[in-house]
């Protein structure tokens, strides 16, 4: 496979004043030179990234993540080891870098665009989605030094997402935008992989890069504790695949997936509470013995939402053969606003064996517009009460020491 980006051995230190001589008289004076401490951010850190892949970086606080995309970036040096990268690069690393203060939005579009080689031409044709992507408005015609954190991260996002870069450099800067600019990221990254880029996100948080990473390495304290694929498995479960009497594999394919609102046509975007059916598609062309569909749905964290196999209904067709579809009717959709993954399977009546699966990116919406339940994962449909509004009676004392009796009326 391709490479899109080699790590090879790479270190990088930096020293920490504890006494520093700001000028050639304070050094004269003190008659020393500055004291310092070596900080090593990175140590021998290797790793390669396959061309068309969603690589992540994962650690906490101080662990090398932001030095290490700089280098990648050549915005910074690595004391030791090489990086190479196969094609153009763009990056989002810290909140308006590379922009002017004192140029407007839209003239440092213009000077970012120059920065990575992109035709004056080319960007005028980007222009109107870059700013349709970034949602500041007339802001665009305001110098930046008036914008908020999260303007400059929108449009920061935006020119660097636009520019088609072969490479996308993502610190987890994007955490500072709301939940719908956040899922226009997820909806950019997912476009990203469909078109074969290569995309190297940072972040803190294991579960994210887990759940839209085909690969991650863990930092911690500048050096790779833990470097894994990602299994993207429904399930998780073994993918040994059986084989037929010439000994090749069967190969089911699962072809396609119809999200169908309650009239039966099909949507992208459904609101909380309402039904949904999930049809997937399949084709087979060696007939399978009593195969087992799955689907289940996560969020951008890699958090499992709802995961079913049609085992648990009964439907297990004795002979699964051509091409077919099978339905999983959901009620009411009773969960948060979001963007979710749709991933599904073709399994053994076991569950042991995995014959297919296939990963559908960020494409259900949910939305809600509740104002009473706006966090965690469902929407439950609790309600508050005041037992003191419905003339409850406190009865003092019953089934306590020194009680008297008395009662007490709301």
């Amino acid at each position: 496979m391709a490479k899109a980006v080699e790590v090879d051995g790479v270190s990088k230190a930096f020293r920490l004043y504890s006494e520093r001589n700001d000028s050639l008289k304070a050094a004269l004076l003190k008659g020393r030179r500055s004291r310092y401490d070596k900080f090593t951010a990175l140590e021998d850190v290797s790793f390669e990234v396959p061309a068309g892949s969603t690589f992540g970086i994962a650690g906490s606080n101080g662990s090398g993540k932001s030095t290490l995309l700089k280098c990648i970036a050549r915005i910074l040096v690595p004391d030791a080891g090489t990086i190479r990268t196969w094609g153009s690069v763009a990056s989002l690393l810290e909140l308006g870098s590379g922009f002017h203060p004192e140029l407007t939005g839209r003239e440092n579009v213009y000077l970012n665009a120059s920065i990575m080689r992109v035709p004056r031409r080319d960007v005028d044709a980007r222009l109107p989605a870059i700013l349709d992507f970034a949602g500041i408005g007339d802001f665009i015609d305001q110098p930046v030094k008036t914008y908020s954190s999260g303007m400059y991260v929108r449009l920061g996002f935006s020119v660097a997402a636009h520019m088609d870069p072969d490479i996308l450099l993502v610190d987890e800067v994007v955490a500072v935008g709301d939940a719908e600019f956040q899922d226009k990221c997820l909806e950019k990254f997912a476009e990203y992989r469909r078109l074969g880029r290569t995309v190297i996100v940072a972040s803190h948080s294991l579960g994210m890069v887990e759940g839209m990473c085909d690969e991650i390495c863990l930092l911690d304290h500048g050096r790779i504790v833990e470097d894994r694929e990602i299994s993207h498995d429904v399930f998780s479960f073994p993918q040994a695949m059986t084989a037929d009497e010439h000994g090749g594999p069967k190969s089911p394919n699962i072809t396609g997936l119809d999200i169908l609102d309650r009239h039966g046509f099909a949507v992208s975007e459904v609101r909380t509470g309402d039904p949904v059916t999930l049809r997937l598609h399949y084709a087979v062309e060696v007939p399978l013995e009593r195969a087992v569909l799955a689907l289940e749905l996560r969020t951008p964290a890699g958090v499992c939402a709802l995961s079913q196999h049609s085992r648990d209904a009964g439907v297990v067709p004795e002979l699964l053969e051509g091409r077919g579809s099978v339905d999983l009717v959901i009620p009411s959709l009773a969960l948060q606003a979001g963007l979710y993954e749709v991933r599904a399977a073709v399994l053994d009546d076991r569950l042991a064996t995995m014959h297919a699966a296939r990963s559908f990116d960020f494409c259900l919406r949910v939305e809600n517009d509740s104002l009473s339940e706006r966090q965690g994962l469902a929407v439950l449909g609790g309600r508050w009460s005041n037992p003191m509004h419905d003339e409850a009676v406190v009865r003092h004392g019953e089934g306590t020491s020194g009680g008297n009796g008395s009662e007490a009326r709301a």
